[in-house]
Parts: C-alpha cells; structure tokens; sequence
C-alpha cells in the first residue's frame, strides 16, 4: 500500500483593521475554513479609535487562501489581506479587500510582484483604444493599486506586530 502524499501550501492572513464586536465573528469564520481553534493576537490599529489588528500564517491544502477570504468578505469595516504562496501546479496568490473598494484578487510571483497574464494584457489594450490614460486606469486596477493605496497605512501601522503559526494537518 502506498502513502498518498497531500499537497500543502502555506500564506498569511493580515486583519488590518475591524470593529472591536466583530473580533470573535472573524476567528469563528477562520476556525470554520481551518476545521481547527484559532487563538488570535488582537491589538490595538492605532489608525482608527475601537479598531483591532490581528495577523497569523497558516498552513493547509491549495485553495485555502481564497476560502479564507471569502470567509472574511462581507463585514463592514473591515480590511483585511489574506495570501497563498505558489504550491506544485498553482500559482501565489494575494487577496485584497477594503470597504470601500471590495475584494480584489491577484496572482502572484514567487519574488512577491503581481501578475498579469497576456490575456489580460491584450483585453485592456482592446478595451483602451489606444488611449493611454485608460491603459494606465486599466494596468492599475489589474495590479490592485487603489487597494494598495488604502491598505498601506494600516500595513504601516502593523509594523512589529506578532505572527502566530498555524498548521493543519491531516
């Protein structure tokens, strides 16, 4: 008999900021994706009064990044960044969400740049009709420049914050 070897990944999830109330909300929902008790180091997001901060890694099958985020997509007041790093077969990764702005999903390479496929490319080129500035609107919203532009604060903010460590396994 021969042992079926699964395929892991691992990435991280960053809350950047949410209500205080919705704290014990987001770790049933990462407990529910993870199928195992998340203990989460809330601290204070300096950016926002009654505003918590957490961060944590994990590690699980492919595709648990993007569960994680839908998890978490839908609460108002939340910001929040969940990423999956590249496993046999698939692509990274990063899964950007703001209030304002919604989620926002891009693929990412193993130096950490976003990725943009040449459909994608040719699509925006099509769509622009040669008009730079459009081409220039389009290129940005494929990289996730408006979610980084409003997210880079509450990364900032997180510096030197604590990472826990989560495994699943079997």
């Amino acid at each position: 008999m021969s042992a079926q070897t699964r395929t892991t990944t691992r990435g991280v999830v960053f809350i950047h900021s949410t209500p205080t109330a919705l704290c014990p909300h987001i770790t049933w929902a990462l407990e529910s994706v993870l199928d195992q008790g998340v203990s989460l180091d809330w601290t204070e997001q300096p950016l926002g009064r009654s505003l918590k901060r957490a961060e944590f890694s994990w590690t699980g099958e492919p595709g648990t990044g993007a569960r994680l985020a839908s998890a978490l997509r839908g609460w108002d007041g939340v910001r929040y960044e969940v990423t999956e790093e590249p496993s046999a077969g698939l692509d990274g990764s990063r899964w950007s969400h703001t209030p304002d702005l919604g989620i926002h999903h891009a693929t990412i390479s193993a130096s950490g740049d976003v990725v943009v496929t040449e459909n994608r490319l040719r699509e925006v080129l099509t769509l622009a009709q040669g008009a730079g500035e459009a081409v220039e609107d389009m290129v940005g919203e494929l990289l996730g420049a408006d979610w980084d532009t409003e997210l880079e604060p509450f990364r900032h903010a997180g510096e030197g914050a604590p990472v826990r460590w989560l495994h699943k396994v079997g």
